[in-house]
């Protein structure tokens, strides 16, 4: 697949600007970001996806009125692109240290009583990001034991994988990205768990399916507020449903949304302002 190399400039630089440019890119169909050191951001996309228009749309909406960006961009160069990672970006990484998460390049990774195996291909999820160690953090405190579980939005499938070890019964992973859906596969199939099915699809996906007993999504906070009514659709009585891929400062949406739709707030839990917010039907 080719993709695109975007390098975007924020204008006064700051890591606020730089976490908020991902989330609006990622919005836009970029898949994969690479921090530089002076305060620059290269994104990737796939070249048959990308949209001009839908680029310059997310940008007027950029939430930091004072904030000036600009970009260029080239066709990226073909690369191995685990070796990217392993040599920019994708170490191994303890969760709540009891789970880790490493690739099949890497040597010496330290022991947990949860070993994950991953291998991004450009998907996102490898458990670096905020969002996604929060959610893992939270499915290990969890009991999954013989529950049906459903990782909406699940790029990598890490949760997906997480919870089956957690002893989760049934598994369903659902991403609207064909990439994503065959890193899925793969991923799975490196971690030697079974019980995980993969869809490609979006919240429509799940009409027809039986009802979970736990509902993980990591996705942004546009999408959860559309799409949150389908999940509760799908909900068993007493149901845990965990969202995240949101700020701080949009705890009072998601929150409403949930309420609106009858759920109850149980807590939310932060890292750098990003947040999760765990609900209950």
């Amino acid at each position: 697949m080719k993709y695109l190399q975007f390098t975007f400039i924020p204008t006064p630089r700051s890591q606020t600007a730089t976490d908020l440019l991902c989330a609006v890119l990622a919005d836009a169909g970029f898949e994969s970001f690479q921090e530089q050191e002076d305060g620059l951001l290269d994104a990737y996309i796939p070249a048959n996806t990308f949209d001009e228009s839908t680029l310059r749309a997310a940008l007027d909406s950029f939430p930091l009125p004072d904030t000036r960006l600009s970009y260029t961009w080239q066709e990226a160069e073909d690369r191995d692109w685990n070796e990217e990672w392993e040599k920019n970006f994708f170490q191994p990484i303890v969760i709540a240290g009891r789970c880790v998460v490493h690739s099949t390049f890497h040597h010496d990774v330290p022991q947990a009583e949860y070993d994950i195996v991953i291998n991004p291909r450009m998907a996102f999820g490898t458990g670096h990001h905020e969002t996604t160690g929060l959610v893992m953090a939270e499915l290990l405190e969890m009991d999954l034991q013989g529950k049906t579980v459903l990782d909406m939005g699940c790029g990598t499938s890490i949760l997906a994988i997480l919870a089956k070890m957690r002893g989760a019964k049934e598994v369903e992973a659902v991403d609207i990205d064909e990439w994503c859906v065959n890193n899925s596969l793969e991923n799975i199939e490196l971690n030697g768990v079974d019980g995980i099915k993969v869809r490609q699809g979006d919240a429509s996906a799940l009409a027809g399916m039986v009802p979970f007993d736990v509902v993980l999504a990591n996705i942004n906070r546009n999408i959860l507020l559309s799409d949150m009514r389908h999940y509760v659709a799908r909900m068993t009585p007493g149901a845990t449903l965990l969202m995240s891929g949101f700020y701080e400062e949009d705890v009072p949406l998601i929150r409403a949304e949930g309420e609106r739709l009858g759920l109850t707030f149980v807590h939310q839990k932060s890292d750098k302002r990003w947040t999760l917010v765990k609900m209950a039907k």
